[in-house]
């Protein structure tokens, strides 16, 4: 997730507390000479996904599905790495979503000085969440957050991924790993997200990373449907991908003096009270026009080049005043309806989002024992 730019200071994990192109079909002709459908899900794990009448989806990367959800946040560091959560997923289908972002660090099943020493108790959790994914029929994201030699989030990594052929070669083992395990599980259920929010790095410098991984994942499963994050943050596309048969993810952290009005991970001490449409000094104000112009045309015009997009990620800190907030997603989510782009917020439950969020001035729905924003909820619900 955050930060952006480059006044990071520190990362404050009350965040992130739990209050806190088309896809090819198999030939299912040879298909059932090898294996039984349920045979193929799962197989190298010995798990008991469901699989899908549909083997592997009609999802086009060159025009994603609009879904629309949350990230959860139980693998997003190895300070939680809990188990995810069914009762999130029965209430994101209730509610109308379909769509649950997982971002994941891998030092929740492996160690910085051991890459490839996987903890299959914590895996099993990751399978457990595509179960829950598929019985309720919420399409699950896995994304590495923290990858072998990248995070967007301090502490840095011991060797630099971008560089270090070691680190690019235990990223490539990984998603291979994951490719494996999760052969078989339609794309309408399971999709990757390689590699959260680069920053700081030349297109060429990126692609040289995420060209290995997108071989190394599909020399394992070649039907897999692969989405990647855009440059600078996420927030930049990726042209050099256009062709690769993968869709990519932006983000819709702009302004950021919204989005993150006195977060306490961002070296920033004096903050103007946010508004909407939003100053920016000497500069146009930030409103819906300049948002379609900066955020949503420059995408659209790598869509037209047959690349799916998606939102992997937005939202306004607690501390934003709730009746901003709510007008800044109105515009970001109309754009996004207009654009015909899913997204998923950050986050379900905590700071970011509509359960357990802490602010002040939202009067809370007493909900399952948790404090709902309603108004929020019925917001997002509408687009």
């Amino acid at each position: 997730m955050v930060p952006l730019y480059d006044n990071v200071l520190s990362i404050n994990l009350g965040q992130y507390e739990f209050n806190m192109t088309t896809m090819k079909r198999r030939d299912f002709i040879n298909l059932a000479g090898t294996a039984t459908l349920a045979g193929a899900t799962g197989m190298h794990t010995g798990m008991e996904l469901k699989a899908s009448p549909l083997m592997f989806g009609q999802i086009n990367p060159a025009k994603l599905p609009r879904w629309r959800g949350f990230n959860l946040l139980e693998k997003f560091t190895d300070r939680l790495n809990a188990p995810y959560v069914e009762n999130d997923f029965i209430l994101m289908k209730k509610w109308g979503f379909d769509f649950v972002r997982l971002p994941m660090s891998y030092h929740c099943w492996a160690k910085p000085d051991d890459w490839d020493n996987y903890d299959e108790n914590v895996i099993k959790h990751i399978d457990e969440a595509i179960k829950f994914g598929q019985k309720h029929k919420i399409h699950v994201n896995l994304n590495m957050h923290r990858i072998q030699g990248y995070c967007v989030n301090p502490p840095e990594e011991p060797k630099v991924l971008w560089e270090d052929e070691e680190a690019q070669k235990a990223a490539v083992r990984q998603w291979a790993y994951f490719a494996k395990r999760y052969k078989g599980i339609p794309n309408d259920e399971l999709s990757f997200d390689l590699i959260n929010e680069p920053a700081r790095i030349a297109e060429e410098v990126y692609l040289n990373t995420i060209n290995q991984i997108i071989d190394g994942i599909r020399n394992e499963d070649p039907d897999r449907l692969i989405i990647v994050d855009g440059l600078q943050w996420g927030r930049e596309p990726v042209h050099g991908l256009a062709g690769k048969n993968v869709g990519q993810s932006t983000r819709g952290y702009d302004p950021f003096t919204i989005s993150h009005y006195k977060a306490t991970w961002v070296n920033r001490t004096e903050w103007d009270i946010p508004e909407w449409p939003a100053p920016d000094g000497e500069n146009p104000p930030w409103d819906k026009d300049r948002l379609y112009k900066e955020r949503i045309k420059p995408w659209k015009a790598l869509e037209a080049k047959g690349v799916g997009v998606h939102v992997g990620e937005w939202g306004a800190f607690k501390f934003t005043p709730h009746d901003v907030a709510l007008a800044w997603m109105e515009d970001q989510l109309k754009l996004w309806q207009e654009a015909g782009w899913g997204w998923a917020l950050w986050n379900f439950r905590g700071s970011f989002g509509i359960l357990n969020s802490e602010r002040s001035d939202v009067d809370y729905e007493d909900f399952q024992g948790m404090k709902l924003d309603r108004k929020m909820l019925e917001l997002l619900r509408k687009y």
